[in-house]
């Protein structure tokens, strides 16, 4: 099941952060169709946020056909995202080789990132992904 991670310090809402993460999750194959969401309760126990906020990230997801509320059962996953490789692929050994250079030569987490979304917006420029954005 999921753990959502809030980033008070983040500058995005916390209803998005529990939307970006549940989509992240689709994308890696860590949530698949019919897996169930953790309930409002149990991520406001986790977070120490507002139910309606939980509630709001869940009404996203049902409005965007990725989740489903079924009355007295809880949230379920209604539809997977992407075709990311799986966890033990070269492509994500690669990747993963690659972050642990860019440490190594100084970067930390947010410079990564930064470096990693300016070459892939220039790698998927003009292609469908850009529809996302």
């Amino acid at each position: 099941m999921i753990e959502y991670r809030i980033d008070r310090r983040s500058g995005v809402s916390t209803y998005l952060q529990i939307v970006q993460q549940t989509k992240q999750a689709l994308r890696l194959g860590l949530l698949e169709p019919g897996d169930k969401l953790p309930t409002a309760r149990e991520v406001v126990e986790a977070t120490a946020i507002n139910p309606n906020t939980v509630l709001k990230a869940y009404r996203e997801l049902e409005r965007e056909g990725l989740a489903e509320g079924r009355r007295g059962l809880g949230t379920f996953i209604t539809k997977g995202l992407g075709h990311s490789p799986p966890a033990d692929s070269a492509l994500r050994a690669e990747l993963a080789d690659w972050a642990a250079r860019a440490r190594g030569a100084g970067l930390d987490k947010d410079d990564a990132a930064a470096l990693c979304a300016s070459v892939l917006d220039d790698c998927f420029k003009n292609s469908k992904g850009d529809e996302d954005r």
